[in-house]
C-alpha cells in the first residue's frame, strides 16, 4: 500500500514539474508574447517592457541597419588646419570624427574633439593632426549588434567604420546607435523643444512628434499628405502600419521612412524621421 501512494505521489510531482514548464517559451516569438503578458497583467511597466523587447531584438539586426550611411559621415581631412576644420566640428557637434587622406576610403584613425582644448590654450605653430587620432575600428556591414556591443564594452570603442564587401567606407556606427535599440532615443541634446514640432538631427533626420499637424509637415518638408482623414503626423503612420506600432517599428510613407522612438499602448509621442529621397 505504501509502495502505492509513493508511486502515486511521484507522479504527482512529475506531472505538476511536466504542467509547469509545459507553456515555457519554445522560441524568441513565444518569449516576447509572455512578456508581453507580463506587461498586461501588471508584472511588467511599459518602460522595462520597451528595453527587455529591444535587448531580445538586437540580436536580429545587424550594423547596416543602424549605421550612419556613407553620404552622411561627416569628415576632417588631415591635411586641413585647426582653421578650417574646427568650424565643421562645431557645426556638427560630434564627439569623434573619422580622419581621411584624399578620399572617404583612406581613413587615418578617429579624432577625438576633447582632444583639440590644448589649442585654445597656446598656439601650436607645429600642429600635426595625425599625432592626435586614435586608431580606427573597421567592421562589416552584416556584424550583428549584440556582437558589436560586446566589441565596444570589451575595447573600450564608442565608433567603428562600417566596410562593404569590397572594402570600401559604407557609413559609422556608434555605441549610442546599438544603445538606441534598446533603450530608446537618447539624444537628449537633440529632444524637441515643447513649442516645436520638429527638430532636425546632425545625421540628416528629423526628430518629429506625433503631434505635428499634416500641414505643418507638408510646409516644412513640402509634402503633399492629405489632411482629410487625419490632422496629424501620428494618425498617418498609424495608419500605414495598421495597428498601434511598438518602438523600433518602421514603415515607409511616400519618401519618408518612419522610426517609432515613443509610444505607449494608446498612442504614439515621438518619430524618426529619414527622408529617402537625396
Amino acid at each position: 500500500m505504501s509502495e502505492d501512494r509513493s508511486s502515486n505521489e511521484q507522479k504527482s510531482w512529475l506531472n505538476k514539474l511536466t504542467q509547469a514548464f509545459a507553456h515555457e517559451p519554445k522560441n524568441r516569438q513565444e518569449l516576447l508574447e509572455v512578456l508581453r503578458d507580463a506587461h498586461q497583467n501588471k508584472l511588467l511597466d511599459s518602460e522595462a517592457l520597451a528595453i527587455v523587447e529591444g535587448a531580445i531584438q538586437v540580436a536580429d539586426l545587424q550594423v547596416r541597419d543602424i549605421m550612419v550611411p556613407r553620404s552622411q559621415v561627416v569628415t576632417i581631412k588631415a591635411s586641413q588646419s585647426p582653421k578650417e576644420f574646427l568650424p565643421v566640428i562645431i557645426e556638427a557637434a560630434h564627439s569623434r570624427y573619422p580622419v581621411i587622406g584624399e578620399t572617404l576610403d583612406d581613413v587615418l584613425g578617429i579624432l577625438l574633439a576633447k582632444d583639440l582644448l590644448p589649442l585654445l590654450l597656446a598656439d601650436q605653430p607645429d600642429f600635426n593632426i595625425r599625432d592626435m587620432l586614435r586608431p580606427a575600428t573597421f567592421v562589416p556591414e552584416s556584424k550583428r549588434l549584440n556582437v558589436l556591443l560586446r566589441e565596444f564594452r570589451a575595447n573600450h570603442n564608442h565608433m567603428a567604420v562600417v566596410i562593404d564587401e569590397y572594402g570600401g567606407v559604407a557609413g559609422l556606427v556608434t555605441i549610442e546607435d546599438v544603445l538606441e535599440q534598446i533603450v530608446g532615443d537618447i539624444e537628449d541634446e537633440h529632444d524637441v523643444e515643447e513649442d516645436s514640432y520638429i527638430k532636425p538631427l546632425p545625421s540628416g533626420d528629423f526628430l518629429v512628434k506625433a503631434l505635428t499637424p499634416i500641414e505643418h509637415f507638408n510646409e516644412a518638408f513640402t509634402s503633399d499628405f492629405s489632411d482629410d482623414e487625419f490632422d496629424t503626423v501620428g494618425g498617418l503612420v498609424m495608419s500605414a502600419f495598421g495597428h498601434l506600432p511598438k518602438r523600433n517599428e518602421v514603415t515607409v510613407i511616400g519618401e519618408f521612412r518612419f522610426r517609432v522612438l515613443n509610444a505607449d499602448s494608446r498612442r504614439v509621442h515621438l518619430l524618426r524621421l529619414t527622408p529617402l529621397a537625396r
